[in-house]
């Protein structure tokens, strides 16, 4: 589903106009530039909308009508939750177990100098630790030690300038090293922590 069809879903549900809504959901879906198929979706998670989106956009937006949106809402569910057939969100864990750092020359030893540059800054330390803090896998920091967030998202946020330089990490890094699974396609097939979610509810029916 494209950017275009997500703000006419808030535009029904929120009312305003569509281009209200098209800078963020343009936004959740700027990661398609980074892998052209469903694996792109790690911002089309609770973190991804916690940690980048709404320090990007607020936690509300006014639109057209002069009503109050609240953003993290609209993007559950007008964005994360369409996009996966309205089954479930994933969690960051559930991308990152499809992850297989080993692969990944000096893996560690690349994290820790990436991060060095920025340990002094609490706040921007704090986000770009914050996968490692929702997951407990080093790897999960291959999604914050890159070209990508540190060019990308950190001014975005923190209205810091990118680097012109050579980065040694870049997001073809950990997508590369990311398998594909079927509930990264429009909710195909159930995430690991969906499945435990659903085998609680059928505990509780029986």
């Amino acid at each position: 589903m494209n950017s275009i069809m997500h703000c006419r879903i808030s535009q029904r549900r929120w009312g305003g106009k569509m281009e209200d809504y098209l800078p963020i959901h343009d936004f959740i879906d700027s990661t398609k530039s980074l892998c052209s198929d469903g694996r792109h979706r790690i911002l089309h998670t609770l973190w991804g909308i916690n940690n980048i989106i709404v320090p990007i956009f607020g936690h509300t937006l006014i639109n057209s009508d002069g009503k109050e949106i609240n953003v993290k809402d609209m993007c559950e569910r007008d964005h994360l939750l369409v996009d996966y057939n309205k089954h479930f969100i994933p969690t960051l864990g559930d991308f990152v177990a499809a992850i297989e750092a080993s692969n990944i020359p000096n893996f560690a030893a690349r994290i820790e100098y990436f991060h060095a540059q920025y340990s002094e800054n609490d706040k921007i330390s704090a986000l770009l630790l914050s996968p490692l803090a929702v997951t407990g896998q080093l790897k999960s920091l291959l999604l914050t030690h890159n070209s990508w967030f540190l060019n990308s998202i950190l001014p975005q946020i923190f209205k810091i300038k990118p680097i012109i330089s050579d980065i040694d990490l870049c997001p073809a890094d950990f997508f590369n090293q990311m398998r594909f699974e079927y509930w990264m396609d429009n909710g195909m097939d159930y995430p690991l922590s969906a499945k435990k979610l659903q085998q609680l509810k059928q505990k509780v029916i029986i």
